[in-house]
């Protein structure tokens, strides 16, 4: 047993092959993406989302000029409507676009760390809320 084992390590070494890392349960992302986001979301995000993305104090509530402060991205706010492709470009273009003011980060991260910027927020999603979100689509 240990020699077909091995043969079949061998096999998958020399093919290039390996096991890759299995999603978190149930999630689209690896326990290395979060871990990964978690720290791009604290240099990148973290000043106006907060550092475990709770947001900011009256989110709901518009400032004087219209604009909405940053909401929570821990599934307490509307960012769970939004599928992941629409995540990763308000990520990367930001919100003004839309008329909002969260700058875009494209030019400071990668697509890759764009993905685990994400991966990082919902982590923080209650189970009801990411399977609401794949419900309505999120990873289309």
């Amino acid at each position: 047993m240990k020699n077909l084992l091995a043969i079949i390590c061998g096999g998958m070494l020399l093919s290039g092959c390996s096991e890759s890392e299995p999603t978190v349960e149930g999630r689209w992302y690896t326990q290395t993406q979060v871990n990964t986001g978690q720290q791009l979301f604290l240099d990148n995000c973290a000043e106006c989302h907060g550092a475990v993305a709770q947001g900011t104090n009256n989110w709901n509530k518009p400032e004087p000029d219209g604009s909405y402060p940053p909401p929570p991205l821990n599934g307490r706010a509307h960012a769970w409507h939004h599928p992941l492709k629409g995540l990763k470009r308000s990520v990367k273009v930001g919100g003004v676009p839309m008329g909002g003011k969260m700058p875009g980060f494209g030019d400071k991260l990668s697509d890759a760390d764009i993905e685990a910027v994400i991966s990082y927020f919902q982590s923080k999603w209650p189970a009801p809320i990411y399977q609401a979100w794949l419900d309505r689509g999120g990873l289309k």
